[in-house]
C-alpha cells in the first residue's frame, strides 16, 4: 500500500463515521486545494472522487502529468467531461453506484450558486456543502506528517540550509548587494538542487523597509544588507512541500535599541523552542513569547508561529488567540518566527522550521541572525 493510499484510507474511515458515501476535492484556478496532491499525488488542476467503499477517481485537467505522477484507482482526463465538474460528479456516481439518497459532498468553498446547480442535478442524493466538511478534515490530518512527508521534509531543509551558508558568503563578499540579487539567487540555486521553486515569494527588505512584517513590495532593487537590520523571509519548494525560514542581517554599529531587538528576538526563540514538547498547547508556547516581550515594553504584531506542508501556512497556527486549541504532537512540522519592528529602528525575525518526533526535537533549519 503506498503513502496516498494509507492517507485516503485516513479519510474514509471519517467518511465512514459522517455517513458520507462521495466525497469530492477540486484543486483549480479559483479553488485551489493541496489536499488532491496528498491523496494522489497529482501536482494540481484536477479533481479527485472519494467513494466509501475505498475506491478513487481523479479527473485531470493535464492527463500526462496524472500518468506520470498520480496514484488512483481510476482516472479519467477532464475534457471528457467538457471540463464541467457537476458531469464529472455525475459520471462518478454512476462509476461507484451511489445508492440514491446517500450523502454526497462538495468542496465548503463551492459559491452557493454553484451549489444549486450540483442540487439540481443530483436532485437523488443529499448534497452537502459544509464547514467541518471532508476538505477541513483533510486540513486536520495533514497536520501531522507521516514517514514519507518527513524524508522530503528532511531533503528540503538540507537543500535550504545550503542555500542559506551561500548566503551569507555572497552577501558579506558583497556579490549579493541588492534585494533582487538575493531573491534571484535564493530561485536559482534552490532550482540547482532539485527544488520546484520557491514556496512563495521571497521577501527581501533592506534596512530602509524591514520595518513590515511582509515588506511591500516583496523585494526591489534596492540596497540588502546595507548598515542597519535587513530582513530575508524565503522558503524552498521540494517535491510540492515547502520550507519557511527568516534571517536578519544586522550590519555595522548598531543602536543599543536595535541591540536589544536582536538580542529580545534570539531570547524569544529560544524560550519558545525549550518549550516544544509533546501535549504541549501551542497557545501557551505562543502567550509566553508575547508575555517575554511585554516584560520589555515590546510587542509581536503576528502569531509566533504556524504549520507548514504543501502549503506555506498550515495548521498548527502557533499563536495566543484565545480560541486556539491546537497541541503539539509528534509528526507536526511548524515554524518558530519571533519578531520586532519598528519605523524608526527597522525589525528583525529569526525564523526555523522545527518537527517534533516521538524522539524530540529537531531543528530542521539553520536559519539565524547574521552580524557583520
Amino acid at each position: 500500500m503506498n503513502a496516498f493510499e494509507v492517507r485516503r484510507n485516513r479519510l474514509y474511515d471519517w467518511m465512514a463515521v459522517e455517513g458520507v458515501a462521495l466525497a469530492m476535492f477540486e484543486d483549480f484556478e479559483g479553488r485551489r486545494d493541496p489536499s488532491l496532491r496528498w491523496l494522489t499525488g497529482q501536482p494540481g488542476d484536477a479533481l479527485l472522487f472519494l467513494s466509501l467503499d475505498k475506491q478513487s477517481l481523479l479527473v485531470p485537467w493535464d492527463i500526462n502529468m496524472a500518468f506520470l505522477y498520480a496514484k488512483a484507482e481510476a482516472i479519467i482526463p477532464y475534457a471528457e467531461f467538457g471540463r464541467q465538474p457537476i458531469e464529472a460528479m455525475q459520471t462518478a456516481v454512476e462509476l461507484f453506484k451511489i445508492p440514491f439518497g446517500s450523502k454526497v459532498e462538495i468542496p465548503a468553498v463551492t459559491p452557493y450558486p454553484v451549489f444549486l446547480r450540483y442540487v439540481e442535478a443530483l436532485n437523488d442524493f443529499d448534497v452537502l456543502c459544509r464547514n467541518n466538511g471532508i476538505q477541513e478534515a483533510a486540513q486536520q490530518l495533514r497536520a501531522t506528517k507521516d514517514e514519507e512527508e518527513i524524508r522530503i521534509y528532511r531533503k528540503a531543509a538540507d537543500i535550504t540550509n545550503t542555500v542559506i551558508d551561500l548566503l551569507e558568503e555572497n552577501v558579506l563578499s558583497g556579490k549579493l548587494d541588492t534585494e533582487a540579487d538575493v531573491a534571484l539567487f535564493i530561485e536559482t540555486e534552490g532550482r540547482r538542487r532539485g527544488c520546484d521553486g520557491t514556496g512563495f515569494e521571497t521577501l527581501a527588505a533592506g534596512p530602509d523597509r524591514s520595518f513590515g512584517i511582509h515588506a511591500f513590495p516583496s523585494y526591489t532593487g534596492g540596497p540588502f544588507a546595507a548598515p542597519g537590520m535587513s530582513i530575508l523571509d524565503f522558503g524552498l519548494k521540494y517535491s510540492g512541500y515547502t520550507t519557511d525560514v527568516t534571517l536578519t542581517f544586522a550590519r555595522g554599529v548598531l543602536s543599543s535599541r536595535q541591540e536589544k531587538m536582536l538580542s529580545l528576538t534570539e531570547k524569544a526563540y529560544k524560550l519558545a523552542l525549550a518549550m516544544v514538547q509533546d501535549g504541549v498547547s501551542v497557545r501557551d508556547v505562543a502567550a509566553s513569547v508575547d508575555a517575554f516581550f511585554g516584560k520589555s515594553k515590546k510587542s509581536m504584531p503576528h502569531g509566533l508561529g504556524h504549520g507548514i506542508g504543501l502549503e506555506a501556512h498550515e495548521a498548527p497556527a502557533i499563536r495566543s488567540r484565545p480560541d486556539n486549541p491546537w497541541q503539539l504532537k509528534p509528526g507536526m512540522i511548524f515554524t518558530l518566527e519571533p519578531g520586532l519592528y519598528d519605523p524608526a529602528l527597522g525589525g528583525c525575525r529569526l525564523e526555523n522550521d522545527i518537527l517534533l518526533s516521538d524522539s524530540g526535537v529537531e531543528v530542521l533549519t539553520n536559519a539565524r541572525i547574521i552580524r557583520f
